[in-house]
């Protein structure tokens, strides 16, 4: 059974911050990129391609399963560059294409914003694409959700280079042009599974799971000689309906993003809106209101590429001095930390642009429909979800009392219920908030996903890591042999500084220090719309 709209509509309320709730808190320890590879990976995993409204029932054998749920990284391959469907996405020597960022005029006499930057945007379908603007910004790889955000969009940039850079490393091989792309797609592969076993996971879920599930193998999800035979991997709704979508909480209302848009910076700090707005999928690249309304309509905006000075500094989004490399690291107060895992989202998630749920050029949904919790909830509901105390119990995993559903640690304040509400949902209590209670409540390791989202992430990224072709679970005693801060070991950190080559330039091509002084920088927290979404119109847009 699940609970009333009424009652999902009063949680998605609770739980975001603008609503009387305590400050959200940050997660020390957890550079906030890890937010948006965890997003990342989603996109890997998962793509659900029913076609239905929100909250219609949904019989769980008519889910449309538009990814292979294996990390096997098909959101950045595609079908590979032999295929007629995903051939534009390449190079003809099997490197992945990149798309140059614009030269725009904000801020006046700075180069590097105001001129053209090569590699640094995704690349994109551009002006004689037929169609509306949105169409022409679409971006030329495998999976769009990947640009639903700009920091997502620049994280598939850096993979984009991180295989160009594999890529690059194995033609000195003497190997063909199609086996030199198969050894570097494994590689990319494995090196990407490593980064998720050693460094995402750990910093989400508790260690002492993801030792044990590794170590000795799954007890809940296709566990070996019981159930399904062969080697494809399926994708269990709890996980993608549900216990994924803890990274929604991690989110920041706002980022340090580079030199232009920060606090002190001539841009002010990068609000989530402009984050949204500087995408092609979600966005429209180009300047407007803060509001976002513009977004709505998909011949909006002139910019069919990302403006330069909306690069990102991967510095403040990643720890470079624990990969050996101090000169990339910036003040506490230059960075971002990710938010704890927890039952509070930011404010702006309560409004999502329309192009984020493919719903841009449609007629305007009942404003709750906008609101990222109210949308995991309903989702839930639609497929007659397993409730989070279903799932303790069938897991034999120690339940939350009601006293942790209801009041928590910290969390979503239910003050509002009534009595038969608050029994309701002690009741049925869906499975996401189920999970992000649990990490919220977890003594041990305060906001890290314990009990049941703790096995159901790490079971399930064992099984999919087990289910790829390139398997570093199948392949026991493979180890990294790219480049890294310490042999045997491969970070993120380290994948960056592989991608980028090491060079201070491509991990921050904005640079450091002062701006020139000329008319017209805007200063942090001006009126109008100039900082934000500073750009000139792009002389490809025709």
């Amino acid at each position: 059974m699940q609970i009333s709209e009424g009652l999902r509509i009063k949680i998605a309320e609770a739980m975001t911050t603008g609503n009387g709730t305590a400050p959200d808190p940050d997660q020390p320890g957890v550079p906030a990129g890890f937010t948006y590879l965890g997003q990342f990976v989603d996109h890997d995993l998962t793509l659900d391609a029913t076609q239905v409204a929100l909250g219609d029932p949904v019989p769980v054998e008519e889910l449309l399963q538009g990814r292979s749920p294996a990390l096997d990284l098909d959101s950045l391959y595609g079908l590979g560059p032999a295929h007629p469907s995903s051939s534009r996405f390449y190079e003809a020597d099997g490197r992945l294409r990149t798309g140059d960022a614009l030269g725009v005029p904000f801020p006046p006499a700075f180069p590097p914003a105001n001129t053209d930057q090569k590699g640094f945007d995704l690349p994109r379908a551009g002006a004689t694409a037929p169609g509306t603007q949105a169409d022409r910004r679409a971006p030329l790889v495998p999976d769009g959700r990947n640009d639903e955000n700009l920091i997502v969009g620049q994280l598939h940039l850096a993979f984009i280079h991180f295989h160009n850079r594999v890529h690059e490393r194995l033609s000195a091989s003497g190997l063909p042009p199609a086996a030199v792309f198969r050894a570097a797609r494994d590689l990319v592969v494995k090196h990407y599974q490593w980064v998720l076993r050693t460094d995402f996971l750990p910093r989400v879920v508790d260690p002492a799971i993801v030792e044990d599930v590794f170590t000795h193998g799954r007890r809940h999800f296709e566990v070996p000689g019981r159930g399904r035979p062969g080697d494809h991997p399926t994708m269990p709704i709890e996980f993608s309906v549900a216990a994924y979508r803890f990274g929604h909480s991690m989110v920041r209302g706002a980022y340090q993003w580079n030199r232009v848009f920060r606090a002190g910076g001539p841009g002010g700090i990068a609000t989530l809106g402009a984050l949204f707005r500087f995408s092609g999928t979600a966005g429209n690249l180009s300047p407007g209101p803060d509001d976002l309304s513009d977004l709505e309509d998909p011949n909006s905006g002139p910019n069919l590429r990302l403006p330069s000075n909306w690069i990102a500094d991967f510095r403040r989004l990643f720890d470079f001095g624990a990969v050996g490399r101090p000169d990339l690291v910036l003040p506490a107060a230059e960075s971002n930390v990710a938010k704890r895992i927890d039952t509070l989202m930011v404010d702006p998630l309560t409004a999502l642009p329309s192009g984020s749920f493919d719903g841009r050029g449609r007629p305007a949904p009942p404003a709750h429909h906008r609101n990222l919790a109210f949308r995991n909830l309903a989702r839930a509901a639609m497929v007659e979800l397993a409730t989070g105390p279903q799932l303790a119990a069938q897991m034999g995993i120690r339940p939350l009392t009601e006293r942790q559903i209801v009041e928590g640690a910290g969390g979503a304040r239910l003050d509002g219920l009534t009595a038969a509400e608050r029994a309701e949902l002690v009741a049925h209590t869906p499975l996401w908030f189920y999970i992000l209670r649990e990490a919220e409540v977890n003594r041990r390791h305060p906001g890290l996903l314990t009990g049941v989202g703790g096995r159901l992430v790490a079971e399930v990224f064992h099984r999919s890591m087990e289910g790829s072709r390139s398997s570093i679970v199948k392949q026991r005693g493979w180890r990294p042999t790219l480049p890294a801060h310490r042999k045997g070991t491969f970070t993120m950190g380290d994948l960056l500084l592989f991608a980028f080559d090491g060079d201070v330039n491509r991990i921050n091509p904005l640079g450091d220090g002062p701006f020139p002084a000329a008319e017209g920088v805007q200063e942090p927290g001006a009126d109008g719309p100039g900082t934000q979404a500073s750009g000139a119109q792009d002389p490809t847009a025709g």
